[in-house]
């Protein structure tokens, strides 16, 4: 009973301090609109990409960048996987492709870029070695 116990907080623990990247771009841009925040557009191969995933572990899965994200920003991360076992749907990776053409047309990863609900962009960066915090006011930067 014990051990159900734990694996239970431990479950609620991460579902709730886990980032909300948003299912589709579409989505992304209705929850922009409707809570006037801003995007955050990643741009990432998370099974390639040593950066990407450097940026993944130091920056998205931060509990300070997870905090400050859900209450100030919408997310959404136009992945392109390489292995067979982590390919996205047909329409989503299509729409990733669309969004590459219009916002990464030089193939950079990772590649963020911070638009408004109306996809002007604010600001763009990458992965840099700082501390989530001021990867926070990098990105802030941006919205003045």
């Amino acid at each position: 009973m014990k051990k159900l116990t734990f694996i239970m907080a431990m479950l609620c623990t991460v579902l709730v301090s886990a980032q909300d990247w948003r299912p589709t771009y579409s989505d992304a841009l209705s929850v922009s609109a409707k809570e006037n925040k801003p995007i955050i557009l990643v741009f990432a191969g998370s099974d390639w990409c040593a950066p990407c995933i450097k940026l993944d572990r130091s920056i998205w899965q931060s509990p300070e960048f997870i905090g400050y994200a859900k209450e100030n920003y919408v997310l959404y991360k136009a992945d392109f996987p390489r292995k067979k076992s982590n390919q996205l749907p047909a329409e989503i990776a299509d729409k990733n492709g669309e969004l590459a053409k219009t916002y990464n047309p030089n193939g950079f990863f990772p590649f963020v870029v911070v638009m408004n609900s109306k996809e002007q962009v604010l600001g763009t960066t990458g992965y840099k070695k700082i501390t989530p915090d001021a990867y926070i006011s990098l990105l802030n930067s941006f919205l003045k």
